[in-house]
């Protein structure tokens, strides 16, 4: 090999890493799940408020189903517990909530309903905006932690596959495309 052809190859194995590089980023900015941005308990005048912020992004598989009608529920699970050395840890609270993401094509907006609220949308990124926030959640009630003591809170937003229609959870069963769920975020409540 020569000396021109061995710079070529050295620029081409640059160009190329460069490439990958270059494409990287991009690769973990659209990571297909939940993660959760932030979660707090605070002590409010009627109980204790969970206030969460979650990063939900929609693989393509659940943006089809969604877009051709079928409903995605998800659960945000909490607990909270008092620890204890001598024996299992105290559980206090152990609360989900239910919300649900749907499409209307006929309107072609998107659909939260959390409880009995329900709100829409006109893009799917402001549906999911606000599906991803927990805000005012009574958990508590107050005098229910007391002062200075050391609590373990945790909490996770999951994708509830069993809500989906029989033919979707077949398909749901080991597939990526199908579960998505953030870890479960753990945190110390000190009132």
């Amino acid at each position: 090999m020569t000396a021109s052809s061995t710079r070529c190859c050295r620029s081409i194995s640059c160009l190329a890493a460069l490439f990958v590089l270059w494409l990287a980023p991009g690769a973990v900015a659209v990571a297909d799940g939940i993660q959760v941005r932030q979660a707090a308990l605070i002590s409010a005048e009627d109980g204790y408020v969970l206030e969460a912020d979650f990063e939900v992004t929609l693989t393509h598989t659940l943006q089809e189903a969604l877009n051709k009608g079928v409903p995605l529920y998800f659960t945000l699970e909490f607990q909270l517990e008092r620890p204890r050395w001598y024996w299992y840890n105290a559980t206090l609270v152990n609360t989900r909530q239910e919300s649900r993401l749907s499409y209307n094509a006929l309107t072609r907006q998107y659909r939260v309903g959390l409880r009995t609220l329900y709100r829409n949308f006109p893009s799917l990124p402001e549906a999911l905006e606000f599906l991803s926030r927990v805000r005012v959640r009574e958990v508590a009630e107050p005098g229910a932690l007391d002062k200075g003591g050391r609590y373990q809170a945790a909490l996770r937003l999951r994708l509830d596959s069993s809500q989906l229609p029989m033919a979707f959870r077949v398909s749901a069963v080991g597939s990526r495309e199908w579960i998505i769920s953030s870890d479960w975020h753990r945190w110390t409540v000190s009132p």
